[in-house]
């Protein structure tokens, strides 16, 4: 592989070494989340700010941990993911937003994903399409009892990933409305959750590193629940899907000791 700089250990898009990283990484897409998960952490300390990519480090339960902004889309969280594993992070939680498409779920709730429709193109670069695009079960459990313990009303399913965001919300408009406007009747009837813009690319490039990549989402709306007339609470909070993901690894990292 072409290197870009002088470091044979310095990762050119992350700007982090081997050290800088614990192996539990929590990634949420907005560079501005990242402080305020970290303020979680114990010590805490920022470790590289390059392009989308902010990375903070610090300790849970004694073990390092770390949180690393991705940017929007497959791409760019698909070379953070690359360059942590280089790093020596094995353990990612993916913590965002998402628009809810099936109609229980709705503004506030949290979604952890199981699976994730391969609507974008990141992961085709890796895996044919017929490879699904699954989450690791340890983190879908975990996951499952941080919300439980929490109180956190949420839902597990598959989400859809997309790259265009209007595509998602004017696909109407667009030259290629026959085919979004047909699948995402698709989805709605196969009961998929949410849609997003991470997840696929992530648990694929997961099975190929064979690292652990989960995902879990606050739900900002539901695009479905506004157009019958139901109540659609907008939130923009994401606190609860953070201290989900914060409690999360603190399971894992307990799990992980008796293994």
């Amino acid at each position: 592989m072409q290197k870009y700089t002088d470091d044979e250990q310095l990762q050119y898009h992350v700007q982090l070494r081997p050290g800088d990283v614990g192996r539990y990484v929590i990634l949420p897409g907005d560079p501005k989340r990242c402080a305020k998960i970290a303020a979680f952490f114990d010590n805490p300390v920022l470790m590289a700010d390059s392009r989308e990519y902010v990375t903070y480090t610090g300790w849970l339960n004694g073990v390092k941990v770390s949180v690393t902004s991705t940017g929007i889309g497959g791409p760019s969280a698909s070379i953070a993911m690359e360059e942590l594993y280089r790093c020596g992070a094995d353990t990612f939680i993916r913590v965002g937003t998402c628009g809810g498409i099936d109609l229980d779920v709705k503004g506030g709730d949290v979604v952890i994903a199981t699976g994730a429709i391969r609507n974008e193109g990141t992961s085709k670069e890796y895996a044919p399409i017929e490879f699904p695009a699954v989450a690791n079960l340890d983190i879908t459990n975990a996951l499952v009892k941080a919300s439980k313990k929490l109180g956190a009303p949420y839902h597990t399913g598959v989400v859809q990933c997309k790259d265009a965001f209007y595509g998602q919300h004017e696909p109407e408009v667009m030259p290629v409305s026959y085919e979004l406007l047909n699948k995402w009747e698709a989805w709605k009837r196969l009961g998929c959750k949410a849609s997003e813009m991470e997840s696929a690319a992530l648990f694929i490039v997961a099975s190929h590193l064979k690292v652990r990549c989960g995902s879990n989402f606050l739900v900002m709306g539901n695009q479905e629940r506004n157009a019958l007339g139901m109540e659609n609470p907008i939130v923009h909070d994401t606190e609860l899907p953070i201290k989900v993901a914060i409690e999360a690894i603190r399971i894992l990292i307990e799990e992980d000791k008796e293994v």
